[in-house]
């Protein structure tokens, strides 16, 4: 499991989007599969529900996941690369 590094210099909602594409890119979270939900990421990562929402902006804008009203997050789309880990 990755974990959040709150002293890092990349903000934390930043960190959170590249450990879900680091997921969807290694196939542990497949197309067409809902990703973990605000709830889950709040209990598996202390973070706050803005930040966890921020982070899934950033990967709607990317064209990665898509909402699906009242069911979540849905993969769409595998980033061509996986952010680097020490990011």
């Amino acid at each position: 499991m990755s974990t959040i590094d709150r002293d890092a210099r990349r903000a934390p909602y930043l960190q959170l989007a590249d450990i879900i594409r680091r997921r969807i890119a290694s196939g542990e979270i497949e197309v067409g599969r809902r990703i973990p939900s605000m709830t889950e990421i709040e209990a598996e990562y202390g973070l706050s529900r803005n930040t966890i929402k921020k982070a899934f902006d950033v990967l709607k804008a990317e064209g990665i996941v898509e909402a699906e009203r009242g069911r979540g997050l849905f993969v769409v789309h595998v980033p061509d690369s996986e952010p680097p880990a020490d990011q």
